[in-house]
């Protein structure tokens, strides 16, 4: 108090200094960017699990003890006398040594030690209750065994050629479609984009039974074309999702094209399609996938031809003959995923720019 009193009298006049405040924000952000962070990595390690155990459990043994880890190890063993035998881990008087069991016994049991078989231990305790010695041994010979099996590489090829072929109908039937609605004056245009768009809610299961009549009348069933021709007739979603892509382009481009000459379909490939490209391989990507995991629409139209089957149809009988051993399953089922899976990490970029543009800014 006499101090305050002091610098009163004194005439000086008392400041207060704010502390510095930059380093609380900079370290705010830095929070924050880290709790984002953690969020994200989260959220991937949850995204991807499913993909980590598939590629744990297709490494793993045949019918593996039910006390076996997760991971792809197998049951250490030991050969005596000509039969091999199980390696426990057994407490004894000289701490817990890896030993062989010769002779099960419920309240005492004979064990060897690998290192020394001539030694024979007796120990007294219920060998069920001991912890079996396991090894890192992955099978990778499941992959081989499955390709074998499924004739993998006929099933690939023929995914390929049915997922592919549809893709570029799709991209050049719908981009077409999107075209005209998005540019040209037509009469009645906003009612058939009305009755398009209507089409996405109608349920598949209403026009499959007239459709599989149709193609059988003309021979089509038993072969590809009913997976390949319909998808050369442009599909609503991906209509709507160009035709908001190629409105945002602007419309000076077209003009600019008539001007030197250039009649619709010349400024449709020169100059909507370049500039549609994010949109385009976001349509490509959707159907390739949509026509790589197509199970029900092969299985009805290939029934009997096992030589066209898809991967789709293909696991689902391999699962059913197979079933008991489920790290073959699992095998397979990443095997599929492989293709896929590099596809869309080498096509991400214009799918996310495609779909946040048509989606969000639109």
């Amino acid at each position: 108090m006499s101090d305050t009193t002091s610098m009163l009298s004194s005439g000086r006049q008392a400041t207060y200094v704010r502390p510095n405040s930059r380093w609380g924000k900079q370290l705010g952000k830095l929070a924050l960017a880290g709790t984002l962070v953690l969020f994200a990595l989260s959220l991937l390690a949850v995204y991807l699990m499913p993909l980590g155990y598939a590629l744990v459990a297709s490494l793993r043994v045949r019918n593996p003890p039910a006390d076996a880890p997760i991971w792809p190890m197998s049951p250490a063993t030991f050969t005596w006398e000509g039969r091999e035998v199980e390696i426990f881990r057994v407490p004894t008087a000289d701490g817990e040594r890896e030993l062989a069991i010769i002779d099960k016994g419920r309240t005492a049991s004979q064990f060897v030690d690998p290192q020394n078989p001539a030694e024979v231990i007796d120990w007294q305790g219920a060998w069920r209750t001991l912890p079996r010695v396991y090894f890192w041994d992955p099978q990778w010979q499941n992959f081989s065994e499955v390709w074998r099996f499924l004739d993998f590489g006929r099933l690939l090829f023929n995914t390929i050629i049915i997922a592919l072929i549809g893709t570029v109908g799709t991209v050049l039937s719908c981009t077409a479609v999107a075209y005209a609605f998005a540019r040209f004056r037509l009469p009645g245009k906003a009612i058939f984009f009305v009755l398009l768009m209507g089409t996405i809610i109608l349920p598949s299961e209403v026009t499959l039974i007239p459709t599989y009549i149709i193609f059988y009348q003309i021979g089509w069933v038993g072969t590809w074309l009913p997976l390949i021709v319909p998808h050369f007739f442009a599909n609503a979603w991906n209509v709507f999702l160009l035709r908001q892509f190629i409105m945002g382009i602007p419309r000076e481009l077209d003009e600019a094209a008539m001007i030197d000459g250039a009649n619709p379909l010349q400024t449709l490939l020169r100059i909507i399609m370049p500039q549609a490209l994010p949109a385009m391989v976001a349509v490509a990507l959707f159907h390739f996938f949509y026509a790589w995991n197509d199970f029900f629409l092969p299985l009805i139209y290939l029934a009997g031809k096992p030589e066209l089957y898809t991967i789709s149809v293909a696991m689902q009988t391999f699962q059913v003959q197979y079933g008991g051993r489920p790290e073959l399953t699992m095998t397979a089922s990443l095997m599929a995923t492989v293709l896929p899976f590099i596809l869309f990490f080498l096509g991400q970029r214009f799918f996310m720019q495609g779909v946040v543009v048509t989606g969000v800014e639109k």
